[in-house]
C-alpha cells in the first residue's frame, strides 16, 4: 500500500507544472508613475513627489538636487548635464543643455607647464583643483526645467534634501569605498574637513552643513541663490584665494539651453538622444545606422560573431563624435552627413564579418595620447515617468569621481574638472588623435561630452523606452547595447540590463570585455584579430521600458545601491 501511494505521488509531481522565470533579473512593474536612479534615497525622493501631485519634471528636479547629497561622487550642484523631457499632452521631445561652462579667464595657455615637455598642456590642472572647475550648470539646468514644467513649488522639491543633510546621510559601504578610493579629496582643505574626517564610517552618517544652507539660498531665490548674491560671492572667493578661473560674471552669465534633439529611424523605431554638444548620441545614432545593413536575427546575441560585429559598428560611431563634435554656439557639426543613411550604408560595406580592423597608423601612434584624454566613468543617470506618461532621462556629472576633488568654501559645493574635456593638445598646427577642432578650448564654451539619454518611440509614435547611463567614453556603447537587446533581440528590461557587455573605441586597439562573458567567447574574438582586455563592469544603466501600458522598471546591478521606486 506504501508503495503505491509513493507511486502515485512521484507520478503526480513529474506532471505537476512548476512557475519557472527565463531568468534572475526581474524587473519592477507598474502601471504608476516611476523613478529608477543610482541612488535608493534619491529613488524614494523622486517617487514621493509623484505621489504629492507632481509630475515628472517635479520628481526629475527633486531627484537631481538630492543625488547631491546620497551620490556625492557624481551627483551635483557643482557640474553639469543633459535632460531630455517627454510632454505627453504635446507629444513633444525637448532636451535641455546644462552643459558645464568655460570660464572667461579661462585660455589654453594657462594650462601648459612651460617646465615639462616643452610647454605642453598640463593634464593635472584640468583634472584637480581649482583650474580644473568649469561653470556649473546644474542648478540653473534644474529650475528652467521647473520653471516651463514643473507644477509644484520650487521648496518642496528642495525641501527633501534639505531634511535629509539635516539628519546625515546614511554612509554605505558604496559611499565609504568612493569616499576612500578618491585621491584628488585628500588635495583640498575643505574636502577633507567633510570627507575625510575620522567620523565617516561605514554605517555612520554624513554631514554637509555648508551645503543646507546653499540649498535654502536656493530655494527662497530660485536661480539668483546660486550664480548671483551670497554663493556666486564664496565661489568667487574661493577662486581668487586658490588660483581658480571663475568670477561672478561667469556665473551670471551661464544660461542652459533648450536644443532640439536628434533622432534616427531604427527598424521602425524613432531613437530620440542629446545632439551637440554631446557627442554620445551622435555616436549612438551612427551605429544604429550602421548595424541596420546587417540581419541580426540570423546571430546570437552571446556569439562571438555578433559581438565581433558589434565592436566594429562601434568603431565607426566613435569616429564621428570624435572628429567633429563640439559646443554648436562656436562651430557647425555637419549633423545631416553624420546621420546620413547611405553615409552608414556605406560604411557597413567596409566591415569585415571574419576579422577585425586595426586604427591607422596614425591613431597607433596617438595612441598614447589616447590615454591622456580620460573621460571619467563616474557619472550618474536617472529615469522618471509619471501617471500622464511625461517622461524625463537624464545624464549629468562632476566629471571624475567627486570632480576636482574640491568642496568650494563655505558652500559645501563638489567643484567639476570638466575643463578637462576640452581638446588641449596640438602637434605641427593640427590636432592630435583626430580630435574635433570643434571642442578646442575657448572661453563662455561648453565641452564635448558623451553623455546621451535616450528614450525610443515605436511604429505607433508610442513611448516604449528610457534609458541612459555613466561610463564616460563607454556611454554610447553601453547604451546601444541595451537599445539592440530590447529592439533586435526583444529582451524585457532586465535581462537586456544585464547581458555582458563589450565596449571599443574608434582609436583603441584593445576591445574591452566584461570578465562575465564566456571564455570561448572570448577565444572567438581573439580569432577574429581582437586584441582583449577584460573589465569588471561596463556601466550602470537605469531604465524603464513600456509594453502594453504596463512599466517596467529596472536597475542596473553593476552598481550597488541603485532602486526602483513606484508612486504610491
Amino acid at each position: 500500500m506504501r508503495f503505491l501511494i509513493f507511486i502515485l505521488f512521484s507520478l503526480t509531481a513529474s506532471t505537476q507544472s512548476y512557475l519557472d522565470y527565463p531568468h534572475p533579473y526581474h524587473p519592477t512593474s507598474t502601471t504608476k508613475g516611476m523613478v529608477v536612479s543610482q541612488n535608493y534615497l534619491s529613488s524614494d525622493i523622486g517617487a514621493t513627489i509623484l505621489s504629492n501631485g507632481g509630475n515628472a519634471v517635479d520628481a526629475a528636479v527633486a531627484v537631481g538636487f538630492s543625488l547631491a547629497a546620497t551620490l556625492p561622487r557624481a551627483g551635483n550642484l557643482g557640474g553639469g548635464g543633459f535632460m531630455m523631457i517627454y510632454d505627453a499632452k504635446s507629444n513633444s521631445i525637448a532636451t535641455l543643455d546644462f552643459r558645464s561652462m568655460s570660464p572667461e579667464l579661462a585660455e589654453s595657455n594657462k594650462y601648459r607647464n612651460k617646465f615639462k615637455n616643452n610647454g605642453a598642456h598640463d593634464y593635472d590642472l584640468t583634472r584637480k583643483g581649482y583650474k580644473a572647475i568649469a561653470v556649473p550648470g546644474t542648478v540653473a539646468g534644474l529650475i528652467k526645467a521647473h520653471e516651463v514644467y514643473g507644477s509644484m513649488e520650487l521648496k518642496d522639491l528642495i525641501e527633501p534634501t534639505i531634511s535629509l543633510l539635516k539628519d546625515g546621510v546614511p554612509v554605505t559601504e558604496d559611499l565609504f569605498g568612493a569616499i576612500q578610493d578618491t585621491e584628488y579629496l585628500t588635495l583640498d582643505e575643505e574636502s577633507k574637513k567633510i570627507y575625510l574626517n575620522p567620523d565617516i564610517k561605514i554605517g555612520g552618517k554624513l554631514f554637509i552643513n555648508d551645503l543646507i544652507n546653499t540649498l535654502q539660498l536656493i530655494s527662497n531665490n530660485g536661480v539668483d541663490g546660486f550664480y548671483k548674491g551670497e554663493t556666486a560671492e564664496k565661489i568667487e572667493l574661493a577662486m581668487i584665494k586658490h588660483g581658480g578661473f571663475i568670477r561672478k560674471e561667469d556665473l551670471m552669465k551661464y544660461k542652459p539651453r533648450f536644443l532640439p534633439a536628434i533622432s534616427t529611424n531604427y527598424r521602425g523605431n524613432t531613437i530620440f538622444t542629446q545632439g551637440p554638444p554631446s557627442g554620445g548620441g551622435v555616436a549612438i545614432l551612427t551605429s544604429l545606422n550602421v548595424l541596420e545593413n546587417f540581419d541580426l536575427s540570423k546571430m546570437n546575441y552571446d556569439s562571438g560573431k555578433y559581438l565581433h560585429l558589434l565592436a566594429e559598428v562601434m568603431r565607426f560611431g566613435h569616429q564621428s563624435r570624435s572628429k567633429y563634435i563640439g559646443d554648436p554656439k562656436f562651430s557647425n557639426i555637419p549633423m545631416e552627413d553624420l546621420l546620413s543613411k547611405d553615409f552608414a550604408k556605406m560604411k557597413s560595406k567596409s566591415i569585415n564579418l571574419k576579422r577585425a580592423s586595426k586604427p591607422d597608423r596614425f591613431n597607433k601612434n596617438a595612441q598614447t595620447l589616447e590615454r591622456k584624454y580620460i573621460e571619467s566613468r563616474d557619472t550618474t543617470h536617472y529615469s522618471i515617468i509619471d501617471d500622464n506618461g511625461n517622461a524625463v532621462s537624464v545624464t549629468y556629472t562632476l566629471g571624475y569621481s567627486f570632480g576636482s576633488g574640491v568642496t568650494i568654501e563655505g558652500t559645501g559645493i563638489l567643484g567639476n574638472n570638466q575643463m578637462n574635456n576640452f581638446a588641449h593638445e596640438y602637434g605641427n598646427g593640427s590636432y592630435r588623435r583626430s580630435a574635433s577642432p570643434a571642442n578646442k578650448l575657448e572661453p563662455l564654451k561648453r565641452p564635448m561630452s558623451t553623455m546621451a539619454p535616450v528614450m525610443v518611440f515605436n511604429k505607433e509614435g508610442k513611448l516604449t523606452l528610457i534609458t541612459g547611463s555613466p561610463g564616460g567614453s563607454q556611454i554610447p556603447n553601453i547604451n546601444l547595447q541595451v537599445l539592440i537587446n530590447v529592439l533586435d533581440f526583444n529582451l524585457d528590461i532586465g535581462e537586456a540590463t544585464m547581458l555582458p557587455r563589450i565596449h571599443q573605441d574608434s582609436q583603441e586597439l584593445e576591445l574591452l570585455l566584461e570578465k562575465t562573458i564566456n571564455f570561448d567567447t572570448r577565444r572567438y574574438l581573439g580569432v577574429f584579430g581582437h586584441d582583449i582586455e577584460v573589465s569588471d563592469t561596463i556601466g550602470s544603466t537605469q531604465s524603464i521600458h513600456i509594453v502594453d501600458n504596463m512599466r517596467y522598471g529596472y536597475s542596473d546591478l553593476r552598481r550597488p545601491n541603485a532602486k526602483v521606486s513606484i508612486k504610491k
